[in-house]
């Protein structure tokens, strides 16, 4: 039961690791590419002209959402973003706090200062959400800071 238990803990993780294997060597930018799951996230951060930014020096802690969240917004809001980069860097910069903050460094009701100017709640009971999004997967390291997943899109207060 344990060599069973063991080999499906291994082949899981062989499986899983593949899109931040080198995540570490790599900036924030081009470890979000190589994971494949952040696609909207990317052609985002390139209209919004944020890419040199956030390949930059930092260090950075970015709250990516997937795909799949970006999928979850109301039909036509990708699009209107994408052609209002002005609004659209407002949004992805929500996403961003200034310097590297790993899951440790977390506590319950933080408050977070995002290069948006606008604060992020982050809640560590029950689970890490930074406002209503959930953590999915955390310190996803980088080059230049660290990314921690999300399941769904945080917008600024307007």
């Amino acid at each position: 039961m344990l060599r069973r238990t063991f080999i499906a803990l291994a082949a899981t993780t062989a499986l899983a690791t593949p899109a931040f294997a080198d995540g570490h060597a790599k900036d924030i930018v081009d470890t979000a590419v190589d994971a494949g799951s952040f696609t909207t996230l990317v052609a985002a951060v390139e209209a919004a002209g944020l890419v040199d930014t956030l390949k930059g020096e930092g260090p950075f802690t970015v709250f990516a959402p997937t795909d799949e969240a970006f999928a979850a917004l109301p039909e036509g809001t990708v699009e209107g973003l994408l052609a209002d980069p002005e609004a659209l860097a407002k949004v992805l910069t929500y996403h961003v706090v200034a310097g590297k903050v790993m899951s440790t460094d977390l506590s319950n009701e933080m408050m977070a200062p995002t290069v948006n100017g606008a604060d992020i709640t982050i809640m560590t009971e029950g689970g890490v959400m930074v406002n209503d999004a959930n953590v999915v997967t955390a310190d996803i390291e980088a080059t230049n800071g660290v990314i921690h997943v999300i399941d769904a899109v945080i917008l600024p207060p307007m």
